[in-house]
């Protein structure tokens, strides 16, 4: 008997891959037995994981932008946020989304610093009871493996040409020209950060200490402070985007399980490669 498991257990592993390939063709080549017979009205898109290539999600955005059947739109958001610019670029869409039809965005789980800064834009912001949100600040390290190399016996040769090329390199200690120039820079795009919250929230610059400045704060703390508008659950929140666009029978559209698992697969993969081959060196993160 345990002869038998072990040449099964055998058999699957030498053929996992041929089994996993078959089994994604035949989930791609079969009738979909969930059609919807009536057309859906509201939709939801979801900004899961970190932020880096924002290039789907900002392409699935435009196409419900264009889609006049779709009424109302729900952002549900899981992220710890990421890049500068990606997190600007989906808020902007967020922003032009919304002059066309609701947008009520959700924090599912977290909604933190740029995940954050591209719901700020939606018509009201709805947390989950146990949600974080906030960490509203901007970061910027990298390691000094200058001493490593010693050990090592790898030694640098540069050539530049401007004084501030080699900030933020990890294969010394930056200088204080350096450190300067660097905090500087997240000076200026932590004050983009605050002032924008503040002008799509309504809040006051003057008293960002209360709701910036990087504290992550509990749902109930974050409708406190003016960064959400309502704590409940989805359904609360599928609710409140139905109301806004004004549909009777609400029908949303249902997203393909295997486009779904492969969008986060391919998300989290270039996430890693990204991490990986820009090694050490410092990079500007929300």
């Amino acid at each position: 008997m345990f002869s038998a498991i072990g040449n099964a257990i055998k058999w699957i592993g030498q053929h996992f891959l041929g089994m996993l390939f078959l089994l994604i063709a035949f989930v791609v080549l079969m009738p979909s037995s969930s059609t919807q017979l009536t057309p859906a009205n509201l939709q939801e898109i979801q900004l899961t994981g970190p932020i880096m290539n924002p290039d789907a999600l900002l392409k699935e955005i435009e196409e419900v932008q264009k889609n006049t059947a779709i009424k109302g739109v729900l952002l549900s958001v899981n992220s710890p946020g990421g890049s500068v610019p990606p997190s600007i670029e989906i808020a902007y869409a967020i922003k032009e989304l919304k002059k066309h039809k609701p947008v009520v965005a959700y924090a599912s789980g977290t909604m933190a610093s740029g995940s954050y800064y591209a719901s700020i834009y939606a018509d009201t912001i709805i947390a989950n009871p146990g949600s974080l949100v906030g960490s509203i600040g901007v970061i910027m390290e990298s390691a000094d493996v200058s001493e490593l190399m010693k050990t090592v016996g790898i030694k640098t040769q540069i050539v530049k040409q401007g004084t501030y090329k080699e900030a933020g390199t990890p294969t010394r200690e930056w200088t204080p020209k350096e450190r300067a120039e660097l905090e500087r820079l997240t000076k200026d795009t932590y004050d983009m950060f605050v002032t924008d919250v503040a002008k799509a929230r309504g809040l006051d610059v003057a008293k960002a200490a209360e709701y910036a400045d990087a504290h992550i704060f509990s749902a109930a703390r974050a409708q406190e402070v003016g960064l959400i508008d309502t704590v409940g659950v989805k359904s609360l929140a599928k609710a409140e985007v139905q109301k806004r666009a004004k549909v009777t029978t609400p029908t949303w559209k249902e997203k393909d399980k295997l486009d779904n698992f492969m969008d986060q697969f391919a998300e989290k993969s270039m996430f890693h490669l990204q991490s990986y081959f820009s090694g050490l060196k410092a990079t500007l993160v929300w």
